[in-house]
């Protein structure tokens, strides 16, 4: 797995000039946006999804059958994808977190518990991006996996809107009930979500190795 860490952080050198930018788009929504949860979200999002970039340069012109002939196994792959896609994530979401957190307090913009509950949030999201992400691009490839991803936003988007809808039928305002829960309650919900997006993670690890065993190089 070393050897395969150490492939796709020399491939990100490649796209430097991208991180660069990445890297100043979050400097800016910290100084300018009063959202901790976006200026956090957005760069740690962007760049886990490297992970996922990283699987195309791989397929790239047939690199698999190569790769693969190199002292490697399928489950060993595997796994390097999901902690290539937890280290830049978590890194960047640590980073933009300490960034974050230092200009709230200097600006004194942000109860100190307010902000940790939004920080936290991001977490499980990006847990469960690269759940939904790995498998199907492993699966699909490049091209079918957008398709694919796009079909998968839009039925969460449709689930979204059903649940707004029953909410609004039943006159119950979700977002008042959730203003109305204590900061220790909203830690104890984002400790669950974390839970359940480490658990979705497993599984998805299992569904990418089955998906990785039938491929054929």
């Amino acid at each position: 797995m070393k050897g395969l860490l150490i492939k796709d952080f020399r491939l990100m050198k490649v796209q430097k000039s991208f991180f660069i930018l990445m890297f100043a788009v979050g400097i800016g929504q910290a100084l300018l946006s009063e959202d901790a949860s976006s200026a956090i979200g957005f760069p740690t999002f962007i760049v886990s999804l490297f992970a996922i970039s990283s699987i195309s340069y791989d397929e790239f012109d047939n690199g698999n059958a190569f790769l693969f002939s190199l002292p490697i196994t399928r489950s060993g792959y595997v796994a390097e994808k999901y902690c290539f896609g937890i280290i830049l994530g978590g890194g960047v979401w640590a980073l933009s977190s300490a960034v974050i957190a230092i200009v709230s307090i200097a600006r004194n913009t942000a109860p100190v518990m307010e902000l940790l509950v939004s920080t936290a949030s991001i977490l499980p999201i990006m847990l469960i991006l690269l759940a939904v992400m790995i498998p199907v691009q492993l699966k699909f490839g490049g091209e079918k996996s957008r398709v694919a991803l796009l079909v998968a936003y839009g039925c969460i988007v449709v689930l979204g809107l059903a649940v707004t809808k029953a909410a609004e039928m039943l006159d119950v305002d979700l977002f008042a009930m959730l203003d109305r829960l204590p900061v220790m309650s909203l830690g104890a919900v984002i400790g669950c979500a974390v839970l359940i997006a480490l658990l979705a993670l497993a599984v998805s690890m299992g569904i990418s190795l089955a998906v990785i065993k039938r491929k054929q190089f």
